[in-house]
């Protein structure tokens, strides 16, 4: 970062915290990953100054030979990991590729129905608050309150009471497996689309850790970070059918030019994740997250559905008398990220609530396995049983510290 450094040492500083920070605590929040250094290259790369309206070999502007191989591959390599008909790799986030979505099947006024945010749900699936709640009658899904999981029953009968144009599969905080199969058959029954958000599953949908929903879904969007190991970003895939309306809304539509950059970046990410060693990365993040949720059982903490069929848990501290805005807080003392999440029917407000959400994908990019979940297990349990003891949590900070040294990220650029 010389150049950064000589033009800018303001924000070099803070680049070179970032690094420290990254590189000395224990990234447990599960929509965070650690990319690879060829991932960085890329989006950091020269691509960035090219304007690229339009799509490979229909750009509205010239000089683009060299972004359309980015491209290309990028949407080459989405298809053959996903085994889709067709895909749009331009949009910037995944919320862009959900808005996608909607503006090529839906009218302002018509009805979504997607996953309650309080159990699980993501807020372009229709919180109020967001794009989808304020354009679109809303009618949201939950989870049963004795077991946790998704009411596939409730699904089926709001369903044939609200006759939705689209049903939104997919979750931002659900650790167990949806069943895309039946979701499929109840929007088949009224007539809905399905579209199915994988953001957080998408890296083991992938490499069949989780089922995929590309036989079953008309729409298929994701973040290409988060499991996938890429670039932030989002995707739409979907069947062939649709491949020239969903072009045309997400350009001319919803953006103009896009981020080439990242398109090459999200090509790199793509081409790793077709390797063999990818699968048995995504195998990995799965064996830790059931060995932390055991472990976190083990020592008396309550998970929401009782585990992990995925990479993330939900952790109920009402048993602890902590919030999860006090845990989120001590724990980050303690070198631990982590963020406070409601739990399902929570009595405490979204910015207070009562559980954490945590997540292995990070933790598994840097080669820890279930020795390691263990102990992690083991300093989260101390930090929620001590979170006012400023040395305690110094104490824990310093056992993460050197646990980090025995698995480094970016090494390199510490040592420069």
């Amino acid at each position: 970062m010389s150049f950064v450094k000589k033009t800018d040492p303001e924000l070099y500083d803070a680049l070179l915290k970032e690094t420290e920070r990254e590189a000395y605590t224990l990234e447990l929040i599960p929509s965070e990953n650690l990319v690879s250094e060829a991932v960085l290259e890329a989006q950091g790369g020269v691509m960035t100054n090219k304007y690229a309206e339009g799509y490979p070999g229909k750009r509205y502007y010239g000089g683009c030979e060299f972004v359309d191989v980015a491209e290309k591959l990028a949407q080459d390599r989405a298809r053959q990991l996903f085994k889709c008909e067709h895909v749009n790799v331009q949009p910037h986030c995944g919320t862009s590729a959900n808005i996608a979505v909607y503006l090529t099947v839906l009218n302002f006024g018509d009805t979504i129905m997607g996953m309650d945010l309080s159990c699980g749900g993501h807020l372009s699936h229709g919180n109020p608050l967001n794009f989808s709640g304020k354009f679109y009658k809303i009618v949201a899904y939950g989870v049963t309150k004795d077991k946790e999981l998704i009411d596939y029953d409730q699904m089926r009968q709001l369903a044939r009471e609200h006759k939705p144009k689209i049903i939104v599969s997919g979750a931002s905080a659900y650790p167990r497996i949806i069943d895309f199969k039946k979701i499929k058959e109840i929007a088949d029954e009224v007539g809905a689309y399905h579209m199915a958000d994988i953001a957080h599953i998408a890296g083991m949908v992938a490499t069949g850790q989780h089922p995929s929903p590309v036989p079953y879904a008309d729409f298929v969007t994701t973040t290409t970070h988060k499991t996938l190991r890429g670039p932030r970003g989002g995707m739409v895939m979907c069947q062939e059918k649709y491949a020239k309306d969903l072009d045309r809304i997400v350009f001319p539509g919803i953006q103009g030019g896009p981020l080439m950059h990242v398109i090459a970046a999200k090509a790199v990410a793509f081409k790793e994740a077709l390797s063999p060693e990818f699968k048995t990365y995504q195998e990995q993040i799965v064996k830790n997250a059931k060995a932390l949720a055991q472990e976190l059982q083990q020592l008396g903490l309550r998970l929401v559905s009782g585990g992990t069929d995925n990479h993330l848990m939900l952790v109920d501290l009402r048993s602890r008398k902590i919030t999860g805005k006090e845990a989120q807080i001590a724990l980050d003392k303690a070198g631990l990220t982590v963020n406070k999440n409601t739990i399902p029917y929570d009595p405490e407000k979204p910015f207070i609530a009562s559980g954490i959400r945590l997540g292995t994908p990070a933790i598994t990019s840097r080669g820890m396995k279930e020795k390691e979940m263990i102990q992690i297990a083991r300093w989260i349990d101390q930090v929620l049983s001590a979170s006012q003891d400023e040395a305690k949590l110094n104490k824990i900070r310093a056992e993460v510290k050197a646990l980090c040294i025995k698995f480094p990220i970016y090494q390199e650029r510490l040592e420069q």
